[in-house]
């Protein structure tokens, strides 16, 4: 699913910083989700003409904050808008609010070369309007328990359906399996670029495979949506494989819960209670 920037949503990035690179992630396989099922996710948007463009995905944590990739807006916002209460990215839906960046906040040690700490807040220029197709997700704080290998795992997004940048109009959404660290790890798989603040997931085709894809992932476009777990936040869609789906190259996602001072700090919190996925 899922990313901005040209990142796919879940997928794309550098490889060594160059193979590993792409610029967004996106859905691979997955399916449309239930029209405004998912009332938390968020479009970041750039103006084109007199139209806007999908870049990146996001999610609502707050009535006037959004929590995105900080790989998706790297020079800032640039004009960008933030569109809530979206199913169609085509269609003049009643529920869709429009917000202008009032401030963006991406993570001060965010790299660039293997996209570590790539989280960053978005606060609108108002709260919004809480409505069925528009509403705040938790997110796992410090001390929350994150999915273990194989646990599922769900992203959506507006990310690429394939490798050669088909994009969707309607929201999509994909169950994957959490991969072991350790793998994603190894040389032929992330590498050094894998680290302690990263989860890898995708979801493999059964064999034999009944779909055009050997595994399900997210890919360009997703960047900036949520990966959750029991209905929690745990992840940020950050980046993959120079290609979406590959078998070696899992999406991966930003550790969420090991920025909870950093968040608190940023939207001016008090600490809260843990919600915990894993209880």
């Amino acid at each position: 699913m899922l990313s901005g920037n040209g990142v796919p949503f879940g997928a794309a990035l550098v490889v060594v910083v160059v193979a590993l690179i792409s610029q967004g992630e996106g859905i691979i396989g997955g399916r449309e989700a239930a029209p405004h099922s998912r009332p938390y996710m968020a479009s970041i948007q750039l103006p084109e003409g007199e139209n806007l463009k999908h870049e990146c995905g996001g999610f609502v944590v707050a009535d006037q904050w959004v929590m995105t990739a900080a790989h998706c807006l790297p020079a800032g916002p640039n004009g960008r808008k933030v569109v809530l209460g979206v199913h169609s990215l085509s269609e003049a839906e009643e529920t869709k609010q429009t917000f202008d960046i009032l401030e963006l906040h991406n993570h001060p040690n965010f790299l660039e070369s293997n996209y570590d700490n790539d989280i960053a807040l978005i606060k609108l220029d108002r709260p919004f309007n809480a409505s069925e197709a528009v509403a705040a997700v938790d997110f796992l704080r410090g001390g929350g328990t994150n999915p273990d290998t194989d646990a599922e795992v769900e992203a959506a997004g507006w990310g690429s359906l394939d490798n050669l940048g088909s994009r969707p109009d309607r929201l999509r959404e994909v169950v994957m399996d959490v991969v072991n660290p350790v793998r994603c790890r190894r040389s032929d798989y992330f590498g050094r670029k894998f680290t302690g603040n990263m989860i890898c997931a995708h979801k493999l085709c059964p064999e034999p495979c009944d779909g055009p894809h050997r595994k399900e992932d997210t890919c360009d476009g997703d960047s900036g949506g949520p990966l959750l777990f029991n209905g929690i936040v745990v992840g940020i869609t950050s980046n993959g494989g120079k290609k979406c789906g590959q078998l070696k190259k899992p999406g991966i996602y930003t550790i969420v819960s090991h920025y909870t001072e950093w968040i608190d700090n940023t939207m001016g919190l008090q600490p809260a209670a843990t919600t915990d996925p894993g209880a």
